[in-house]
């Protein structure tokens, strides 16, 4: 029988950038949009602040964009502030690449296994799906999906009692499956 387990946000990453005021290294976006519009052009900014002193940065989401060329649901969700849209932006490999900046996923997700049932089987099969591209060590997942320590995790790898299709080591944020016989 297949299990499967789910990795889900549970909030938005920390943002890594130095602040210019106080040269802390991660700013906590809100979802708060600025749209600046001159004439029939359009900037549009998503908001950061400071974990220490609460300055702010602009993350620049639009550039001298023309008007017509942004579709009306995603001004109106900028307008709304939208939760939803700053995690899918967030995401977004251009607009990071864009910022320079990248994404602390530390204590912001969390790891939905369906229950403890499976724990006391000879060999359990298990799907491990993505919510979002949440970057995460496999090895940790397993770990904690099986209440394992990493190390014997590592160790069932090493034996061959833990085999997957993917590597296990390094990190992961796209869905995998593997198999456990203890």
């Amino acid at each position: 029988m297949l299990n499967t387990w789910f990795v889900m946000p549970t909030c938005l990453p920390l943002v890594v950038r130095r602040c210019h005021t106080c040269a802390s290294e991660s700013f906590r976006a809100n979802g708060k949009f600025r749209v600046n519009a001159n004439h029939k052009l359009l900037d549009a900014w998503l908001l950061a602040l400071c974990t220490s002193c609460g300055e702010t940065t602009k993350l620049t989401i639009l550039e001298r964009t023309h008007v017509r060329s942004v579709r009306p649901e995603l001004l109106d969700r900028m307008h709304d502030n939208d939760p939803g849209l700053a995690a899918e932006l967030l995401q977004d490999p251009v607009v990071r690449r864009r910022n320079h900046i990248a994404l602390d996923w530390d204590d912001a997700w969390r790891l939905d296994t369906g229950g403890t049932d499976h724990l006391d089987r000879e060999a359990i099969d298990v799907e491990v799906r993505f919510a979002a591209r949440i970057p995460v060590r496999p090895a940790r997942l397993i770990a904690e999906g099986c209440g394992l320590s990493r190390s014997e995790v590592e160790r069932l790898i090493t034996e061959g009692k833990l085999v997957s299709a993917v590597r296990l080591s390094g990190k992961l944020s796209g869905d995998f499956t593997f198999t456990l016989k203890r």
